[in-house]
């Protein structure tokens, strides 16, 4: 017969030791490693226990039905965009973002309208009263007869009252709170969450329902335990944006049923999330037009182009060592943007402090935006408005030179829309004049010079 033992194992990536180390030897990190006694694993599982799924068997590629999966639809069309198209059943999806960012109120807001829409909807929370969240739903304006609320955090317990229940989807929030009985490890550990979901998946893909995780995220900004749910779940998506600011963006980041680094935009208001059709106009809306230090940036995010306004001011040091500060976009981008702008266009940035930001609390790491960015510094530099009708978009390489971006033709038609007259691309683009309207007139730029002397107005 098995005997309990004692193991270590890493609270962050899940690296199982036999003896204590103060450094994890898989991640590197320290103090990570907690001790666990592990019992003798049990013949069945709870999951076993309650759903009874047909024993697989092996089939012929030929003889395996292609037919598209029926999706359940869902009455918000942003969240629906990042899933692909709707709610795949038998599916297990995790919701992931920083606390207090929203996402208990726009999954609630989602159960509310499967509720309406789809069937039962089933929504578990380990950290709130139903009392708690029924004040949530009157805030919301939720009436929905097939929502039904429950605070558990027994996993066995849970299998009980999905029994009851009989959803078509299930909320669990969150899954740093559930725990196994045959488990002797806390609540929120590696071992239990990996167990917890592991569980919880195969129920969803015996049984056809639909699991939504909420996760919680640890001070680095990964969500606790990471690796072990992201392997798990099919579709990763995390709820982005400055708790300061209103607007908040949902991004996938992983999903087998649909479009990776797809993204979907709210607004965060008193009564729950209201999508935004049209993020570019929303982005723009206070912009003050010519202002030296603002360049319009069209970037795309997943599927969908996006016009941000781009900010940058420069002002003499007060210190030997001038400062770089970089809010929306990356730290490490802006030095070397700021060291091409001093080599290739003799702008003298050595003895001057540079702040860039992203206006709207958005995050942008594609290259596409290097253009708008440099030229916002040049432009706060010498003081020097950029034309309003102007939209630029390129990749500025180290010698100065402007590299072409993908899907330019979106990009130039989204800047069109909002009423864009003129846009510099990278000289070396190719498109079809045909997909582009015929009132915009098209830059084409080989150097950071050369947009410069096209982008700023004169003195």
């Amino acid at each position: 017969m098995a005997k309990s033992h004692t193991q270590y194992v890493c609270q962050r990536c899940g690296r199982i030791t036999a003896a204590y180390v103060g450094k994890c030897p898989q991640c590197s990190e320290f103090g990570s490693m907690v001790e666990q006694t592990v019992s003798p694993a049990s013949s069945d599982s709870g999951a076993k226990r309650h759903f009874t799924g047909h024993r697989s068997k092996p089939e012929r590629l030929v003889d395996v039905k292609s037919d598209g999966i029926s999706r359940l639809p869902l009455p918000l069309p942003e969240f629906s965009r990042v899933l692909g198209g709707g709610i795949v059943p038998g599916s297990l999806t995790l919701v992931g973002g920083d606390p207090g960012i929203g996402k208990s109120t726009l999954l609630l807001q989602v159960a509310g309208l499967i509720a309406a829409s789809s069937g039962k909807c089933l929504y578990i929370s380990g950290e709130e009263s139903v009392r708690q969240i029924k004040m949530r739903a009157d805030r919301m304006h939720i009436q929905a007869d097939n929502l039904y609320l429950v605070t558990e955090t027994n996993l066995n317990v849970i299998f009980e009252h999905i029994l009851e229940v009989q959803p078509v989807v299930i909320i669990v929030d969150s899954i740093q709170t559930m725990y196994s009985e045959e488990l002797t490890s806390s609540a929120g550990s590696v071992t239990q969450v990996r167990e917890c979901a592991g569980r919880l998946q195969e129920v969803a893909k015996n049984t056809g329902l639909s699991i939504f995780l909420v996760g919680h995220v640890t001070k680095e900004g990964a969500i606790a335990g990471p690796r072990v749910l992201e392997h798990i779940v099919d579709t990763v998506l995390y709820l982005e944006g400055d708790p300061f600011h209103r607007y908040r963006l949902l991004r996938g980041v992983k999903n087998r049923f649909g479009a990776t680094s797809e993204v979907g935009v709210f607004e965060m208001v008193e009564h729950g999330m209201i999508e935004v059709h049209n993020p570019s106009e929303a982005f723009l809306a206070e912009r003050q037009v010519n202002a030296p230090g603002s360049a319009i940036a069209v970037t795309i995010e997943g599927t969908r182009p996006l016009l941000v306004e781009i900010q940058a001011l420069v002002v003499t040091t007060s210190f030997s060592n001038p400062r770089r500060t970089a809010n929306g976009i990356d730290y490490n981008r802006l030095l070397l943007l700021s060291a091409v702008l001093s080599k290739r266009s003799n702008l003298r940035l050595h003895d001057k402090d540079i702040y860039a930001n992203v206006v709207g609390g958005l995050r942008i790491d594609e290259p596409a935006v290097d253009l708008s960015v440099a030229v916002a510094i040049a432009s706060s530099a010498k003081d020097r408005p950029v034309h309003a009708d102007l939209a630029l978009m390129g990749e500025v390489g180290l010698s100065g030179e402007i590299r072409a971006v993908s899907q330019l033709d979106r990009r130039l038609n989204e800047a069109a829309k909002l009423g864009f007259k003129r846009c510099i691309i990278p000289g070396s683009s190719k498109m079809l004049r045909a997909k582009i309207p015929s009132e915009l007139e098209i830059i084409k730029c080989r150097s950071i010079r050369d947009v410069l002397d096209r982008a700023l107005l004169s003195a």
